[in-house]
């Protein structure tokens, strides 16, 4: 059995498919729930905003879960192949004197992607 709060990914999404079920002739069990009338409806509309409060919620603290643990290990937003800025200027160079994006790549052990992004 699923959960009714796995039922829609939003509030409208809830809404068109409550929508779709009292269309093809469905009712809810519940008395809280009757679409027939304001309160129920009025219910099904705080339920479903709550819920999209809930997942909002989940989302930042797992996005805040992840980024304190890479802050603390310093690993914040450099992948560990990646070129860092201290090594552009050495590269920049090496291209002003003819060297080509492949051997820079080779020789700094990243991909031609990275060296291109660097502009040089």
């Amino acid at each position: 059995m699923t959960r009714i709060d796995r039922l829609a990914r939003s509030t409208f999404d809830l809404f068109a498919i409550v929508k779709q079920i009292v269309d093809a002739g469905g009712q809810f069990p519940e008395p809280w729930a009757d679409t027939a009338t304001s309160t129920g409806r009025l219910m099904i509309a705080v339920l479903g905003r709550l819920a999209d409060v809930e997942r909002d919620l989940i989302r930042t603290l797992r996005r805040r879960a992840g980024t304190v643990p890479r802050r603390a290990a310093s690993t914040w937003a450099v992948p560990p192949n990646s070129l860092r800025r201290r090594r552009w200027k050495p590269v920049a160079a090496g291209r002003a004197e003819g060297a080509t994006l492949k051997e820079l790549a080779k020789s700094y052990d990243v991909g031609l992607a990275t060296i291109s992004k660097l502009g040089a």
